[in-house]
C-alpha cells in the first residue's frame, strides 16, 4: 500500500445522508459496500479520490473509480436513475482514464431528475476496500459539506488482506436470456456478487468478448448488460452448480418479481446444501439429531349439507362462542406459566374469531345449505387462499392462524372417528406440511428435537413459538420434503438445511456440539446466581422482566438479582373493569415474596391509545404512538392512578419496592407523579417510601437525562421505544423491522447521553430487548450501564457474557462505533471484537428483535 490513508472527498456541494438512511434497501442494507451519500447543490459531480474509471454506466449514471492503492469506488446518481437511460445527464470521462481529487466527472440536469428519478440522493460507496478500515469523516444526516471536504477516510486494516480462494476443478456452464429490465446495473449486480460471496464456487459472467468477474460490482456494471442479451455463466468449484442455479435465477427474473417462495425481507437464507440435503429458511436457530417422523394432521371430518338455516346458523353461534372460552382459557394458562408468545398468539386468534367478515361469509354458505361445520371449512378456505394470493409472505405466514381457527371450530361438528394428534416418539425430528400454532403447542409436549415444514414462513406464529421454546425449526422447504426417511437425521437449522443421511463422521461432529452446547448451558446455570463481574472488576447488576407473578417466580428461580420490570399492563387487560386496590396489591407481594427481599422495579400502567382497555376509552387520534399513553393518561384519569399507588404502598418490605413511570419526555411529569405519591404516603400513613423512576423511551428524556436524574431515584432505558422513536420506524412493521436496531448509532448516542447525565446522580439500567442481545448487552456494559433486565431463560447466559467481557477494553473503542455509518457498520465491528476478545466463544451478529 502506498499510503497510511485514503481521504474520500465530496463530489458536490450538498447535504449530508448516511447511506443507512437512503431510500433504496441495496444500499441502506450495506449490500454494495459501506459509505455515505450527499443530495447535491450543484450539477456537477467531480472526482472524489485520485484513481483510474474502471466503469460507466451505459445509462451514464454510475461510474467507479479505482485509487491508487487498489480501493473501487462507486459514484451512483440519484435513485432509480437507469430508468432515465442517460437522459439529462453527460459523462465528461471514459474508462480508463486517469483523474484527479475534484475533476469534474458527469454534469447533469437536475429539474429533468427530479422530475422523473426517485430522488437525487448520490451514494458514494466502497465497493473494494482492498483491506482497508472506513471511517467517515462528514456529520450527521441534514449537515452541508462543500466540495472537497473530507467525506471518508480509509486506514489499512491491522490484520492481512484476506487472499482470494483459489478454486479448481472443471468449468460448468449455462447460457441466460437477461430479464432485467433496466440492465445490470447496480442493484442486481450487488446481488450477483451476494450470492456468489454466500457459495464456495469461483463465477463469471461473458457477454460476447467482454468478461467480469462475478464478485466484482464494477466489473459487472461494466458489462453494460441490458434486458434481452444473451449471457454464458461460468463456475467452478464445490458449489458451482448451486451459483450457477442462484445466478440464473435472478439474472432472469424481472426486477420487482420475487421468484416463488421467497422469503420475507428478513427471512434467514439457508445455505447452499449437498447432494442429498433438503433446504429451508431458519425460523428457529439450533441443532438436533433424530429420527425423521412425518406427521399428518388432517381436517376433523363434518356433514356437508346442514338441518336447516336456522339451526345450522345457531350450531355455528354457539360453537363460536365455545371455541372463544378455550381460546381464552388457553391464554390464561399460557400466561400463568410464563409462555408470553404464545399468550399474544392466542390472543390474535381470539381477535380473528370475532371477524365478522368471516361470520358473515359462513352464515352465506349455510344458507345455502352447508352444514355449520363445512361452512367454517369453506369461508376459511376461501380467505387462506386470499391471503396466499396477496404474494405478502408476512400474509402468507398468518394462514396457519387461520387453519388453526379452521380446525378448532370443525372439532365442534367432528363425526364420530375423528383422527386425534398422531402420536411421536419423544427427540424425534417433525415433518409436516405445516402446523397451525395449537397443533405446535399440542405436539411440544412430546419434547420433539426439531420441526421441518413444507410450507410457513419465519414470521409465521409457529416460527415465533419455536424460536421463544428454543426448537430448531425450518420452513419454506417445499416439495422437496415429500416423502423423506431418515433413521439418525441431522437438522442444521443455523444453516439451513436437513441431512437425512449423515455419515458418522458429521453425526459425531453434531454430537460433540450439542454436547458442548449443553454443557456451556449447565455450566452457565451453575453459577447464574453468583455475582455478574466483568474482566476488568466493575459488577453489573442482572434481572429479568416478568409480566405477573408467576414469572416473577422463574426469575428467582434463573438466579436472577432482581426485578427490573414488572409490566402492570396483564392486571388491566381482558377484562370489563379496572382491578381494585386489593387484587392489584395481591399481585405485587406474590411477586416481591417470590425475590426474597431483591428489588422489584414495577412500571405502573402503561396503557394508551394504541392500547384501549373497554372500561377506559380514549378518543382515537391519528397517531396513538404519539398520542395519550404513559405518564400522560394519568392527568385524565388519577384516581386510576391513585388506587394503584396505594395497592402498591401496600406491599412488604417496601424498601425492596420501585415505582417505574413509564414515558416520561420531562421533568414535571416525574415531578408530578412524586406529588402524588407522596400526597398517598401521607393519606395512609406508610413511614417508608419506595423509590421512584423514569422510563426513558423518548429521545427528549435521553437528553434531559441530567435534570430527570435530579428527581429520579433510577432510570430504566427502554431500548424498544426508544429504538422505535429515534428513527422514526415503527418497529411493528415488518419491512422496517430488520432496519430498526438498537445499535444505530444515534440510538447509542442517546443511551450514552443518559448515561453520562445520570452520572453521579442516580444509577441506569436497561429493561429493553437490547439487554438480552448479546453483542448489544456488552457494549451497554462497556458504557456504563449498571443493570441489565432480560427474560428469565436469558439470566444465566447474560450473566455469563457479561463474566467473559473486558468492558474497559471495549470502552476504548467507544468513539468510533458512534462514527459509524449505520448499526450493520456497528454489529460488524462488535463481532470483530468478540471474536478477538474471548478466546473461548464467539458471539454471532445475530440480534434479538428490538
Amino acid at each position: 500500500m502506498s499510503s497510511s490513508k485514503l481521504t474520500l472527498v465530496a463530489p458536490a456541494t450538498g447535504i449530508v445522508t448516511l447511506l443507512s438512511d437512503v431510500p433504496d434497501p441495496v444500499f441502506a442494507g450495506g449490500t454494495l459496500g459501506e459509505g455515505i451519500a450527499l443530495d447535491p447543490l450543484e450539477t456537477t459531480l467531480h472526482a472524489p479520490c485520485d484513481g483510474e474509471v474502471v466503469q460507466c454506466a451505459k445509462t451514464r449514471h454510475a461510474l467507479s473509480l479505482r485509487s491508487e492503492q487498489g480501493v473501487e469506488v462507486l459514484l451512483h446518481l440519484g435513485l432509480d436513475t437507469v430508468e432515465l437511460q442517460g437522459r439529462g445527464i453527460d459523462l465528461l470521462v471514459e474508462v480508463g482514464q486517469r483523474v484527479k481529487a475534484g475533476d469534474p466527472l458527469c454534469r447533469f440536469d437536475p429539474e429533468l431528475l427530479a422530475e422523473q428519478a426517485s430522488s437525487l440522493i448520490t451514494p458514494l460507496v466502497v465497493t473494494d476496500d482492498a483491506g482497508w478500515r472506513l471511517r467517515l469523516e462528514a456529520g450527521a444526516t441534514g449537515e452541508r459539506v462543500e466540495r472537497g471536504e473530507a467525506l471518508m477516510s480509509l486506514t489499512p486494516a491491522e490484520t492481512s488482506v484476506e487472499t482470494t480462494t483459489e478454486h479448481t476443478g472443471p468449468w460448468h456452464e449455462r447460457r441466460v436470456t437477461l430479464a432485467l429490465e433496466a440492465g445490470l446495473h447496480a442493484r442486481p449486480a450487488a446481488r450477483v456478487r451476494a450470492i456468489v460471496k454466500r457459495h464456495d464456487a469461483e463465477m463469471r459472467l461473458e457477454h460476447g468478448s467482454a468478461e467480469a468477474r462475478g464478485d466484482s460490482v464494477s466489473a459487472l456494471m461494466n458489462l453494460g448488460l441490458a434486458e434481452g442479451d444473451e449471457v454464458v455463466l461460468r463456475a467452478r468449484g464445490d458449489e458451482a452448480e448451486a451459483v450457477l442455479a442462484a445466478a440464473a435465477e435472478l439474472l432472469t427474473t424481472p426486477e420487482g418479481v420475487e421468484p416463488p417462495n421467497a422469503a420475507a425481507p428478513d427471512a434467514a437464507v439457508s445455505a447452499p446444501v449437498a447432494e442429498g440435503e433438503i433446504a429451508g429458511l431458519v425460523a428457529s436457530p439450533g441443532l438436533a439429531i433424530g429420527p425423521l417422523v412425518a406427521v399428518s394432521l388432517p381436517l376433523p371430518a363434518v356433514p356437508h349439507d346442514g338441518r336447516g338455516a336456522a339451526v345450522e346458523r345457531e350450531a355455528l353461534r354457539a360453537a363460536l362462542e365455545r371455541v372463544g372460552r378455550s381460546l381464552e382459557s388457553a391464554r390464561e394458562q399460557a400466561e400463568r406459566q410464563g409462555q408470553r408468545a404464545e399468550a399474544d398468539i392466542f390472543e390474535a386468534h381470539l381477535a380473528w374469531l370475532d371477524d365478522p367478515g368471516l361470520l358473515e361469509a359462513a352464515m352465506a354458505r349455510i344458507e345455502a345449505g352447508r352444514s355449520a361445520g363445512q361452512a367454517w371449512r369453506e369461508a376459511l378456505d376461501d380467505e387462506a387462499e386470499q391471503l396466499r394470493a396477496t404474494g405478502n409472505a408476512l400474509l402468507a405466514g398468518r394462514v396457519a392462524d387461520l387453519r388453526d381457527l379452521q380446525r378448532h371450530v370443525m372439532a365442534e361438528f367432528a363425526e364420530a372417528g375423528s383422527a386425534p394428534l398422531p402420536d411421536v416418539p419423544e427427540g424425534a425430528i417433525l415433518v409436516a406440511d405445516d402446523l397451525s400454532p395449537s397443533q405446535f403447542v399440542d405436539l411440544v409436549e412430546r419434547a420433539p428435537a426439531g420441526l421441518c415444514l413444507k410450507g410457513g414462513g419465519t414470521t409465521s406464529h409457529v416460527a415465533i413459538l419455536a424460536r421463544a421454546r428454543g426448537i430448531p425449526c425450518l420452513v419454506a422447504m417445499g416439495e422437496a420434503l415429500e416423502g423423506v426417511v431418515g433413521e439418525c437425521a441431522v437438522l442444521d437449522a443455523h444453516e439451513g438445511r436437513l441431512e437425512p443421511a449423515p455419515d458418522e463422521a458429521r453425526l459425531a461432529t453434531i454430537r460433540d456440539a450439542l454436547r458442548r452446547d449443553a454443557e456451556r448451558r449447565e455450566a452457565e446455570r451453575a453459577e447464574a446466581f453468583e455475582p455478574a463481574i466483568t474482566r476488568d472488576g466493575r459488577e453489573v447488576e442482572v434481572a429479568a422482566n416478568i409480566g405477573d407473578s408467576g414469572e416473577a417466580r422463574l426469575a428467582a428461580e434463573s438466579g436472577a438479582d432482581g426485578v427490573g420490570l414488572m409490566r402492570s399492563e396483564f392486571l388491566f387487560l381482558g377484562r370489563q373493569s379496572a382491578p381494585d386496590e386489593a387484587e392489584q396489591c395481591h399481585e405485587y407481594q406474590t411477586s416481591l415474596t417470590a425475590l426474597g427481599g431483591k428489588p422489584v422495579i414495577i412500571r405502573t400502567l402503561d396503557i394508551g391509545a394504541d392500547k384501549q382497555l373497554p372500561y377506559l376509552r380514549l378518543p382515537e387520534v391519528p397517531n396513538p404512538a404519539l398520542g395519550v399513553r404513559g405518564v400522560r393518561l394519568w392527568h385524565d384519569q388519577a384516581a386510576l392512578l391513585d388506587t394503584q399507588l396505594r395497592a402498591l404502598l401496600g406491599v412488604a418490605p417496601l424498601d425492596a419496592l420501585r415505582i417505574m413511570v413509564p414515558m416520561v419526555s420531562e421533568v414535571a411529569e416525574l415531578a408530578w407523579v412524586r406529588e402524588r405519591l407522596e400526597a398517598v404516603v401521607s393519606e395512609l400513613g406508610v413511614a417508608e417510601r419506595p423509590r421512584l423512576g423514569a422510563m426513558v423511551e423518548v429521545p427528549s428524556a435521553a437528553l434531559c437525562a441530567a435534570s430527570l436524574a435530579e428527581q429520579a431515584d433510577f432510570l430504566s432505558i427502554g431500548t424498544n421505544d426508544l429504538t422505535q422513536y429515534t428513527l422514526a420506524m415503527d418497529r411493528e412493521d415488518p419491512r422496517l423491522a430488520a432496519r430498526a436496531d438498537v445499535l444505530h448509532p444515534g440510538v447509542l448516542r442517546l443511551i450514552q447521553a443518559t448515561i453520562e447525565g445520570a452520572a453521579g446522580r442516580c444509577p441506569v439500567g436497561v429493561c429493553g430487548a437490547a439487554a438480552g442481545d448479546p453483542l448489544a448487552a456488552s457494549l451497554l456494559v462497556a458504557m456504563g450501564v449498571d443493570e441489565l433486565s432480560v427474560e428469565p431463560a436469558r439470566v444465566a447466559a447474560v450473566k455469563a457474557m457479561i463474566r467473559r467481557l473486558d468492558a474497559a477494553s471495549l470502552a476504548r473503542e467507544l468513539p468510533d462505533l458512534l462514527a459509524m455509518p449505520d448499526a450493520a457498520s456497528v454489529r460488524r465491528r462488535l463481532a470483530e471484537h468478540h471474536e478477538s476478545a474471548f478466546e473461548t466463544t464467539t458471539i454471532t451478529p445475530e440480534r434479538i428483535p428490538s
